[in-house]
């Protein structure tokens, strides 16, 4: 017969053995140990009271703790006496040095001559092809495209009468008005020019020449790389990657989706980017009926030759 590796619970007494693993040898039960009279207490029955009481055991005394703080306290009251006596030694030791002479407030050799220098010594002034101010220092307004034939100007624009718009009021244009003024103060923005046209009976195109601080193409670049950026989304953009602008290098054109509302004719629109120096040029084309891409390529490569 095959001997079992373990015992069921059901068939085990309260007396049953551990298991022991297939093929192992069980170990003897250990001999019991006589206990010396000595030491073996009196017998006692199943059931009967002990014939003596036991004495009980006393607890251990109390062991005093060392009392918490101390040593951070002195630890602290040494750093605070440091600092001070290093403090006094410190001043000490300035106190005794000379003390160190101040340049002067004024420069003599940074005056200006008393009258302007000879005719035949003033300098040339920079070449138009160097002098980056020569073309936006001036009237931004005239950096603005000629109104193409065919086109008449708008006068419903709004903000646009003398061709000057308010930073305020550009700012609106955008969906989150308030935040975006703030971002153009940021930018250092200096002045806005644009110009309006209408052809048609709905057909209207607006160019805005946004120009930042004076000296620094940072703004500019900023600004209409931060519209570019968004263009291709739907929920504010025109939901496509748009075309390129030929010869600029930054900028692109976009066609919007067709916006329908019951009760109103179809809102077309278009758009182009792009930037040159400090000055960004935000051109757009709204009607009622499909816009071409020829119709805002045409605008935003005539503006970028002006620029």
């Amino acid at each position: 017969m095959e001997p079992k590796d373990t015992i069921p619970d059901g068939q085990a007494g309260p007396l049953a053995e551990k298991e022991i693993p297939l093929g192992a040898t069980k170990p003897p039960a250990p001999e019991p140990v006589a206990v010396p009279d000595s030491v073996a207490g009196p017998v006692v029955e199943p059931g009967a009271a002990p014939a003596t009481a036991v004495e009980p055991v006393p607890a251990p005394a109390a062991v005093a703790r060392r009392p918490r703080g101390r040593t951070a306290l002195l630890i602290a009251a040494a750093a605070v006496l440091g600092i001070a006596g290093g403090t006094a030694v410190g001043y000490d030791v300035q106190a005794g040095r000379a003390p160190t002479p101040l340049p002067a407030l004024s420069q003599p050799d940074l005056a200006y001559p008393a009258k302007a220098l000879p005719a035949d010594k003033i300098p040339d002034p920079l070449p138009a092809s160097e002098d980056r101010q020569v073309k936006t220092g001036g009237d931004l307004r005239k950096l603005l495209a000629d109104r193409p034939a065919g086109w008449s100007d708008d006068r419903s624009a709004p903000g646009l009468g003398d061709g000057w718009l308010g930073v305020d009021h550009y700012a609106r244009f955008f969906e989150d008005e308030g935040p975006m003024y703030e971002y153009f103060l940021e930018l250092d923005i200096r002045r806005i020019a644009g110009a309006a046209w209408k052809r048609g009976q709905y057909r209207t195109a607006e160019t805005y020449l946004v120009q930042f601080g004076s000296g620094t193409v940072q703004g500019a670049q900023d600004f209409a790389e931060g519209q570019l950026a968004y263009m291709s989304g739907t929920e504010v953009g025109a939901g496509n990657d748009g075309d390129a602008i030929k010869g600029s290098g930054n900028g692109r054109y976009y066609l919007f989706e067709v916006e329908r509302k019951p009760g109103y004719l179809p809102s077309y629109h278009a758009r182009a980017t792009v930037y040159r120096g400090d000055i960004a040029a935000d051109i757009h084309i709204f009607d009622t009926v499909p816009i071409s891409k020829k119709d805002i390529r045409t605008l935003a490569e005539r503006q970028l030759e002006r620029l």
